[in-house]
């Protein structure tokens, strides 16, 4: 059995837009639903970044803390270092010159006596090498040297006196530059010596090998 419509085609049109009406405004009703949930979404994510951000920063505040007061430890340390760089170089050749007027008065003759005696060391001495050293037979350490002027009864006591002085440690090539009887058939003699120095008479800070406190 066939259904005829009898409703006047400017109706059923109308019902056709209403219809298509509704549909349009549930998907459009669907659609902003979902931009709705997806922007809470956003915002959920949005608002969790920002939490962690500033906890980030507080904990990133509390290290720059740390280190702001760890800083002057770091400072002193530069400090220290630098001041001990300072005292290796001034010290640095040193010689124990009270330990050298010891060795003197062990090493002396009885039947000789000094009027006058001096000491200098040369600070970053440039050693001698190779053949130069070998040529010359100048230690390849030299530092300094000792001079020395006295008077000393007979030669053999300046000969004795020479001897002594290359049996120090770290004293090297003693030798007279001068000797003249005092009078005729004296024995007495005046004479001026020398004696060089090299590393072993230096104090172990001088030599590098004890770091200045």
């Amino acid at each position: 059995m066939s259904q005829v419509n009898l409703l006047p085609p400017e109706i059923r049109e109308r019902q056709n837009i209403r219809q298509r009406t509704i549909v349009v405004a549930a998907i459009g009703g669907v659609v902003l639903l979902l931009i709705l949930g997806f922007y809470f979404f956003q915002a959920l994510q949005l608002s969790s970044a920002e939490d962690d951000l500033a906890a980030q920063e507080q904990t990133n505040n509390a290290l720059q803390t740390q280190i702001a007061e760890l800083q002057r430890y770091g400072d002193l340390q530069v400090e220290l270092k630098s001041k001990q760089q300072l005292l290796a170089t001034v010290y640095t050749n040193e010689v124990s010159w009270s330990g050298v007027l010891v060795d003197v008065s062990r090493v002396i003759p009885s039947d000789a006596q000094l009027t006058s005696f001096s000491g200098q060391v040369a600070a970053g001495t440039t050693p001698v090498e190779g053949e130069v050293a070998a040529e010359t037979g100048v230690s390849p350490d030299l530092v300094g040297g000792l001079t020395f002027a006295g008077n000393v009864y007979q030669i053999d006591t300046l000969t004795q006196w020479l001897a002594r002085l290359g049996q120090v440690r770290g004293w090297v090539n003693p030798y007279t530059t001068n000797a003249t009887e005092q009078g005729a058939r004296t024995r007495r003699y005046t004479f001026s010596s020398t004696v060089d120095l090299d590393r072993e008479a230096l104090t172990p800070r001088g030599r590098g090998e004890e770091l200045p406190e």
